[in-house]
C-alpha cells in the first residue's frame, strides 16, 4: 500500500502540534513523527482527502501551518517512517527510543517509547531541556507532578531516577492511553495517569518537584495551581514557550513566592528552573 506523507510545519509547535495530531488521527492518519518545526503525518494514499486535511489545519486557531505532500512506495512505506523517526540521545545520560530500535548500552538510562500521537519523544527542544533540568535534580524519595505530560518520557524519567510518587496529568485521551502503554513498557510502578488538567490539583496533594511542559498561555493561566501544591523548598520546571516569553514566566512565577534560578534555550524555545521559597 502507498503512504502519503505531509510535512507540517507549525507555528508554534507547542501545544498545536499535539493538537493537530490528535485531529489528524480522528482523520484517518495512523503514524506521526515529532520534528523541530511541527510532525509528519503519514496516511495510506488511497484515504488521503487535501480538502479534509485542510480542514482540520483551518480548524486549528492560534496556529500558522504549511505542508509539504509526497507519496512513499508501497515496499518503502515501513522503512522510510522507521529511518525517519530516529531515537534521541539527551547528552550522554539519557537513550529515547522506539520499538524498532535497540536499547544503548552507553546511556545510563534506556527509555522505550510508543510513538504515536503524543507530545514527548525528546525530538522537540522543549522536552529535551526539561530532561536536561530533571537530570540535575534530586529525585530519590520524591513526589513528582508531570503536567501536560504527552508519552509520559518525563515522568518515566523521574521514576528511573528515584522518584517514589509521580502524577502524571494530560488533558488529551490519546495521550493519556499512550502514556499507559509507555509506562507498561517501561515497567514502572510507581506513576499515576490521570485524564484532566490543573482542576485535579486539590488542597490534599503535596509535590516535591512540578514539571509542566505546555504553553505560555496555560502556563500562566495555572500557575497558581502548581505553586499551590508545590513543597516550601520544591522545585518548578517550566518549558513550552520562547525566550522573549520569559519575562512574562518569570514575573507570574515571583508574584507567587517562586525564586527564579536559571534557564536553558535550545533552538529559540527555554526551560526554566524556579524555587519555592
Amino acid at each position: 500500500m502507498e503512504y502519503c506523507e505531509i510535512k507540517l510545519t507549525i507555528t508554534p509547535v507547542v501545544p498545536f502540534a499535539e493538537i493537530i495530531m490528535a485531529e489528524l488521527g480522528d482523520a484517518g492518519y495512523d503514524s506521526f513523527v515529532e520534528t523541530d518545526t511541527g510532525i509528519l503525518a503519514y496516511i495510506p494514499k488511497n484515504q488521503y482527502d487535501e480538502e479534509r486535511m485542510k480542514s482540520v489545519l483551518r480548524m486549528v486557531e492560534g496556529c500558522q501551518t504549511t505542508y509539504e505532500l509526497c507519496t512513499i512506495p508501497d515496499q518503502d512505506w515501513n522503512a522510510t517512517w522507521e529511518k525517519e523517526h530516529q531515537p534521541v540521545m539527551v547528552d550522554d545520560f539519557c537513550w529515547i527510543y522506539a520499538p524498532f530500535h535497540q536499547p544503548n548500552p552507553q546511556a545510563k538510562y534506556n527509555i522505550l517509547i510508543e510513538p504515536k500521537m503524543s507530545f514527548g519523544t525528546a525530538h522537540h527542544p522543549t522536552t529535551y531541556m526539561m530532561l536536561q533540568l530533571l537530570n540535575s535534580e534530586t529525585l530519590a524519595d520524591k513526589r513528582v507532578l508531570d503536567m501536560g505530560s504527552g508519552t509520559a518520557v518525563l515522568s518515566i524519567f523521574a521514576e528511573k531516577r528515584g522518584a517514589t510518587y509521580v502524577e502524571a496529568i494530560d488533558n488529551d485521551e490519546w495521550a493519556y492511553r499512550n502514556a499507559l502503554e509507555n509506562i507498561g513498557n517501561n515497567s514502572c510502578k510507581h506513576i499515576h495517569p490521570l485524564l484532566g488538567d490543573a482542576t485535579l490539583l486539590t488542597p490534599d496533594k503535596r509535590f516535591d518537584v512540578v514539571v509542566a511542559n505546555i504553553n505560555r498561555n496555560i502556563l500562566l493561566r495555572d500557575l497558581p495551581a502548581y505553586t499551590a501544591v508545590l513543597e516550601p523548598g520544591g522545585t518548578l520546571l517550566l518549558s513550552g514557550f520562547y525566550e522573549h516569553d520569559i519575562p512574562a514566566i518569570r514575573a507570574k512565577a515571583e508574584e507567587l513566592g517562586m525564586r527564579f534560578d536559571h534557564n536553558l534555550c535550545r533552538n529559540d524555545w527555554v526551560a526554566v528552573r524556579f524555587e519555592n521559597k
